[in-house]
């Protein structure tokens, strides 16, 4: 029998509190519900606190969300102020439709959008306080907290007055004071963003702060992963840029990684490529990646007269650029000083694995991986400064554009309806079909339906294909279909790329990226051999896309429909039937050959004669019906049985 746990037993954090404070000397110190009861030895008041769980190495922990209780603690512990719980009766009763509320409709759009551009001037990153070499370590943290507190102050009354909704931004001061060392240090601050939606990731007053600590800094906008984007979709975005005045390049960390790749591959086997192989150069395999895009006498006039604007710099032309940034009043032995600055998951690490050719820098799929501000000699010329990856503040319509952007992280992620729905809403539902193989069942129009697949019917097509079921009710499991699909989405297998301001149509400045050719290549190959049994033929691939049938099942999925419904194997599928339907025209053809007896005889007999199943007796040779009267005999064969 197992004893009760004694009362008086010492456990791990009363002896930690006696080795902390020695035996007495935490008396001071009374836990309660969530909080800490301390004694002001000063004054002899007791006040209550909350409890730090964290430990000191988790302090670089980045915060973007915060609960309303959490925010007010942070802010309260920042203020360094005291504060008092009244209970309050006001409670507000807020009533909502049942339309998703997680997404914003299209007049509710425009409007958020037109207030946005009116306040965007109020969108800030909090300053470092002056400060010299008479400043005391003390009187530094005591500025830069009162400066972040008026900061977050300003943002949070922007959002009370104005009914602004922000996006989740980096509420860790340790974390902004990274950014304020590498800025200082920087001769360029190089601003890294993803080419599927640049104005999204790029900071305006960051721009701003960098020039007020020196006029003498640079700015540089890098747009990374610009291999997803067409030429057309670049040369948009490139007269944009040139006409805000922004200094603009476009990179591509995966491309430079591959070319790094096939060159270590290519000197090692000692063998020349071709002008298509694995070692060509990178501006050959971009000219090869979009060699099926309609090259008429205009769009080669175009290419060649703004290749400089367009074209995806490799890593040798992007630090032979950077080079230019170089300040013409230092001496030859001082290096230039290379900031890079961007949100998570868009590619900081990723540029720096490339330019140094070797892998330097950990990277990882999550946001917030570099924690800390490093400093990597590229070269005799250039030093490069990573600093962790930051959420600056931004106006956002919903929470769906984060997760679709890759701002907050998939795995953590509980509510998934709003961004499922915007996929769903942006990848055209042929394009989907024939990437997973599925068929999305969506409502009719004559039901309520749009034509458009909801983030629903998109999940529950993926889970059935997927075999992700519910515990219990066996329902399609959308929540884990979800983590799939957005993670695509993020990756860049599902592609879409916003329009920079003034294009009003986004489906058609996407339609380039919805074709056969940028399936996968086994999906390819299936539709391929779908096609010619078909004996279809035309070029115009895109169109034949939207007009398909989802995409036929692959050899694969055949076999096992074939094992499964295979007769006499053990692990055959049994299709269940009612019993009269053996005694149906498909049943008797089914049956034909086969002998009946007992039970089963009675019945088809009694069905045959119009009389009550008990009322027939089933002898040797013989028959006897029961009617009360005098019993019948009657000899039959088995012949007539049958009949």
């Amino acid at each position: 029998m197992v004893l009760a746990k004694s009362k008086k037993s010492v456990g791990l954090g009363n002896q930690l509190m006696k080795d902390r404070f020695g035996k007495g000397k935490g008396g001071d110190r009374k836990r309660t519900a969530g909080a800490v009861t301390r004694v002001d030895h000063a004054t002899g008041e007791e006040y209550i606190t909350n409890d730090r769980e964290e430990a000191g190495w988790v302090k670089m922990r980045s915060v973007t969300e915060q609960g309303a209780l959490d925010e007010f603690l942070a802010t309260a512990e920042l203020a360094g102020t005291d504060f008092t719980a009244e209970k309050m009766n006001n409670v507000k009763i807020i009533h909502t439709d049942q339309r998703n509320p997680y997404l914003l409709s299209a007049a509710e759009e425009r409007d958020v959008l037109g207030k946005q551009r009116e306040h965007k001037a109020r969108l800030t990153v909090p300053r470092r306080p002056h400060w010299d070499a008479s400043t005391t370590r003390e009187e530094l943290d005591r500025l830069e907290r009162d400066g972040f507190l008026e900061w977050r102050k300003g943002l949070a009354e922007l959002q009370e007055t104005q009914d602004l909704l922000m996006t989740p931004f980096e509420r860790n001061l340790e974390v902004w004071r990274q950014l304020w060392r590498v800025i200082e240090r920087s001769d360029v601050v190089v601003q890294i963003v993803d080419a599927r939606n640049p104005l999204m990731f790029r900071s305006e007053d960051l721009e701003a702060y960098v020039k007020d600590v020196d006029a003498k800094k640079q700015n540089l906008l890098l747009i990374n992963k610009a291999d997803m984007m067409t030429y057309k979709q670049r040369k948009a975005w490139a007269n944009y840029l040139k006409g805000a005045g922004i200094a603009y390049r476009f990179f591509s960390a995966q491309l430079a990684k591959e070319m790094l790749e096939a060159g270590n591959s290519d000197s090692e086997d000692d063998e020349e490529a071709g002008p298509s192989g694995r070692g060509a150069p990178l501006k050959n395999q971009l000219d090869a990646k979009h060699q099926d895009e309609p090259q008429d006498e205009d769009h080669e006039q175009e290419e060649a007269s703004g290749e400089a604007d367009t074209r995806i710099l490799s890593v040798d032309e992007l630090e032979e650029m950077l080079l230019q940034y170089a300040p013409e009043d230092t001496g030859p032995d001082r290096k230039l000083q290379v900031g890079l600055v961007g949100y998570p998951n868009v590619g900081k690490s990723s540029t720096i694995n490339a330019l140094i050719g070797a892998k330097k820098v950990s990277v990882s799929s999550t946001p917030g991986k570099t924690k800390h501000f490093q400093t990597i000699h590229l070269s005799d010329k250039v030093i490069l400064c990573d600093c962790p990856g930051l959420v600056f503040p931004n106006f956002a319509s919903t929470k769906a554009e984060l997760v679709c952007n890759g701002v907050l992280p998939i795995d953590q992620l509980r509510e998934y309806s709003g961004p499922a729905t915007l996929v769903a809403r942006r990848i055209p539902q042929a394009f989907v079909e024939a990437i997973y193989g599925i068929q999305i069942r969506t409502r009719p129009r004559e039901e309520g339906g749009t034509g458009i697949p909801t983030g629903e019917e998109l999940l529950s097509a993926y889970a059935r294909h997927r075999g992700f079921m519910t515990q219990g009710l066996g329902q399609p499991d959308q929540s884990r279909a979800a983590r799939y699909v957005l993670k695509d989405y993020v990756n860049g297998k599902l592609l879409w790329v916003e329009p920079p301001p003034g294009i009003s149509d986004p489906q058609d400045f996407n339609r380039d990226l919805y074709d056969i050719s940028q399936l996968p290549a086994k999906r390819r190959a299936v539709l391929a051999a779908a096609l010619e049994e078909l004996s279809i033929e035309g070029d115009d691939n895109a169109s034949l896309l939207s007009e398909m049938a989802p995409l036929p099942r692959g050899p694969k999925s055949e076999r096992l429909d074939k094992a499964f419904f295979k007769a006499g194997e053990a692990s055959a599928g049994h299709v269940s039937r009612p019993f009269n339907y053996k005694y149906s025209e498909q049943g008797r053809a089914e049956i034909a050959g086969k002998q009946l007896s007992g039970r089963k005889l009675r019945t088809m007999i009694a069905l045959e004669k119009g009389i009550d199943p008990k009322d027939v007796q089933i002898a040797s040779g013989k028959k006897h019906f029961k009617g009360g009267q005098k019993t019948r005999k009657n000899k039959t064969s088995r012949a007539d049985e049958d009949d």
